[in-house]
């Protein structure tokens, strides 16, 4: 009995980090026979129209969280790719120098997630995504960045670009 609702809430786990509500999922790489997965989400900036940024992150399978315990979490290994996927139109987005959150998604049951943050490089006119993962205790020092240049692009700025 224990052993099988073991096996539920890790299940349940496994559904709660799988899929963000306003990320699509577009591809779904199997690494091993233990049901591990290489999830890759198509993720929209909901600020900057035309901008799409591909994530990717590691999906424990039930027979390795058994295996080797942090039954409730997974790895903090993520990508990022950020690219222009149409004419880009920016609305009221933070100028400061920590961004913003984007996107965020939980990678454990509670404590972890994973968030994309943007900033905007004024001084080279470039839009920074920034990967990380965010813990309560210990953060991660794993991150990845990309970056659109908005140079020579034909950009709206709904609120006019910042001088």
């Amino acid at each position: 009995m224990r052993a099988r609702l073991f096996l539920a809430a890790a299940a349940l786990c496994g559904m709660v980090s799988a899929s963000p509500s306003f990320a699509d999922v577009v591809g779904e790489v199997g690494v091993d026979w233990m049901g591990n997965d290489i999830i890759v989400d198509a993720v929209s900036d909901p600020k900057v129209k035309g901008v799409t940024c591909h994530v990717t992150y590691f999906d424990r399978g039930v027979l390795d969280r058994l295996k080797n315990g942090k039954w409730f979490e997974d790895p903090s290994n993520n990508s990022i790719a950020c690219r222009q996927t149409g004419p880009i139109e920016i609305g009221d987005i933070s100028l400061s120098k920590g961004g913003e959150e984007v996107f965020k998604q939980g990678m454990s049951l509670i404590w972890k997630k994973m968030v994309v943050n943007r900033i905007y490089d004024k001084k080279n006119n470039t839009l920074v995504y920034l990967i990380h993962t965010r813990e309560l205790t210990d953060g991660s020092a794993k991150m990845a960045i990309s970056t659109v240049p908005l140079f020579n692009q034909s950009v709206t700025w709904i609120n006019g670009q910042p001088k």
